[in-house]
């Protein structure tokens, strides 16, 4: 019984850390967007984009970190 609450307690784990980086790209993204983003609606646009995804990112590091376990090495955010 242990070892399968384990099973998926890493599996939540993996969960979590893929959606971690697949915010962190999306925060990326959306600041690249910005950069290159041209008048006021395109501004605005990738405004609301950053903040999104930066509140989301900022939401999942929050959760995996009131996981208070410890945590795989990861490797980076990137991985």
């Amino acid at each position: 019984m242990q070892h399968a609450s384990s099973e998926k307690d890493t599996a939540h784990k993996e969960k979590l850390r893929l959606e971690i980086a697949e915010a962190h790209r999306e925060w990326e993204s959306a600041n690249r967007f910005f950069d290159y983003a041209v008048g006021n609606d395109q501004i605005d646009y990738a405004i609301h984009c950053i903040i999104t995804a930066e509140k989301r990112y900022e939401m999942l590091l929050r959760t995996a970190k009131r996981a208070g376990e410890q945590w795989p090495a990861w490797g980076g955010i990137g991985r």
